[in-house]
């Protein structure tokens, strides 16, 4: 019989069959699915196919259907009290450095750059290592100039680099190759690399992608003995998406399921939360949760834009990363600390450029982000966005407002919405006529989650 082991953070999807499950849509999964954005779990769109869960191993028969599984990893958090900070630091970049080398190789490495540390992280790496390195940076047009930084980090580590603008419009002439790409297990208003998939295949061989060291490398901002049921209360509101709730309970209601949809998604994080067994850190317990239901099923399905075009490594989802987190002490990753003092050790000059997150301030000074000493800042930022306010040309800072916004946007979204054979019409109106004349960030989810469900219904819903 086949043989799938799963890792810790799985890149991919890797789907089964349930033998005595009836070949039907599963509508509980897909409530959550648009109250989150993501499927929860092992769920799919059918009640007989399931996803393989994280770190387990899983035997299938010839048909593909399950087996059994079991898992041959467990979050865990040991942390190892006689490591000093810094030898973590030592620790942290020996480890890095050699994922890194062994991911890529030789191969020419195309290189994300943002503003922030996990990109910054990687190209510390990789220069140390003398890697063939070809970066860019994209940003929203009208949106912060993201690219400034991105090119002053190029700069510094000599490699090659190429500014994007994601334009408007983009979406509606890549939508179905985006589609079948994702299988619409991701909602599409995210996935601003679509817009430059056709540049990649130029770029260099192979992608080193820094996705979830924000998550890996930093604290969860709660107390450490902040109780259980306290640490639930967290998930929810960080899982849930605005408008999400409200959603999935028109759908609820229009499935005629039993019970609320707010009381089956409570219990159900409750139950998942109960197999994370971490009770002496909440920071820890909460990563462990996100790491094995967030991180496969919504960052993971995105990667796959870019794995279309060239191979993906991923240095953080890396098997031996995620078991050298559960030994580290919390205090050391909180605040992204390891990330910070790694980049100060090996690429002073690389610390010295603007940290998006703390601008105007850098990783030497991120700690004067505060009152009086970023009042300039802060009044200048106000001001430039309120000048760009009054001429009508506010800051782009999600990809929705490039494609959903404007007449020709609206026309194209308002005729895919209303193909989907799967959702009333009714509720479509609804949610499309909320979304256009009330809060429009706050509507935004709805309309793409519906948005995905109409691809789903003109691509797979005949599986």
């Amino acid at each position: 019989m086949p043989e799938i082991n799963t890792s810790i953070i799985p890149v991919k999807q890797k789907f089964a069959t349930l033998k005595n499950e009836p070949k039907v849509i599963d509508l509980e999964a897909i409530c959550v699915y648009v109250a989150t954005g993501f499927f929860l779990d092992d769920d799919t769109f059918w009640k007989h196919k399931k996803v393989l869960r994280p770190g387990t191993k899983n035997i299938l028969d010839s048909d593909g259907n399950l087996v059994s599984s079991s898992q041959h990893f467990k979050w865990h958090y040991k942390p190892d009290e006689s490591l000093s900070f810094s030898d973590a630091v030592e620790n942290f970049g020996a480890l890095f450095e050699k994922i890194i080398d062994r991911q890529v190789g030789d191969q020419r490495v195309i290189l994300p750059l943002s503003g922030g540390l996990d990109s910054r992280t990687q190209a510390v790496t990789l220069h140390k290592l003398n890697k063939n390195v070809s970066s860019y940076c994209y940003a929203f047009k009208g949106g912060y100039p993201e690219a400034k930084i991105g090119k002053s980090i190029a700069k510094t580590c000599n490699f090659d680099f190429k500014a994007f603008t994601i334009q408007p419009n983009y979406l509606w002439s890549k939508i179905d190759d985006l589609a079948k790409i994702s299988e619409c297990y991701s909602e599409f208003s995210h996935p601003r690399q679509m817009a430059i998939i056709d540049a990649y295949k130029t770029m260099g061989d192979v992608f080193s992608l820094g996705h979830w060291g924000d998550v890996l490398f930093d604290d969860m901002g709660v107390s450490d003995n902040l109780g259980r049921n306290d640490q639930v209360d967290i998930l929810l509101k960080k899982i849930v998406k605005p408008s999400g709730i409200a959603l999935a309970e028109k759908l609820w209601k229009h499935f005629n399921l039993d019970g609320k949809f707010k009381d089956y998604f409570t219990a159900r994080i409750y139950k998942l939360y109960k197999n994370i067994h971490i009770e002496s850190s909440a920071n820890a317990s909460i990563r462990a949760f996100k790491s094995t239901y967030w991180a496969p099923r919504w960052t993971s399905i995105n990667l796959n834009i870019f794995s279309e075009v060239k191979p993906i490594t991923l240095p953080y989802y890396d098997d031996e990363m995620c078991k050298f987190i559960c030994q580290i002490p919390e205090s050391y990753l909180a605040q992204r600390a390891i990330q910070i003092a790694y980049i100060k050790r090996r690429a002073p000059e690389l610390a010295k450029i603007v940290w998006h997150q703390q601008k105007p301030f850098n990783l030497n000074t991120y700690q004067y982000n505060k009152t009086p000493f970023n009042l300039p800042y802060r009044v200048y930022s106000k001001l430039n966005r309120m000048s760009k306010d009054f001429i009508g040309k506010p800051l782009v800072q999600r990809n929705w407002e490039l494609q959903f916004i404007g007449e020709s946007n609206e026309a194209m979204l308002r005729d895919y919405l209303f193909k989907n054979s799967f959702i009333p019409k009714d509720i479509i109106s609804e949610v499309f006529n909320d979304f256009k004349t009330k809060d429009k960030v706050y509507h935004a989810h709805a309309v793409s989650m519906f948005l995905t469900l109409s691809l789903w219904d003109k691509h797979f819903n005949n599986e």
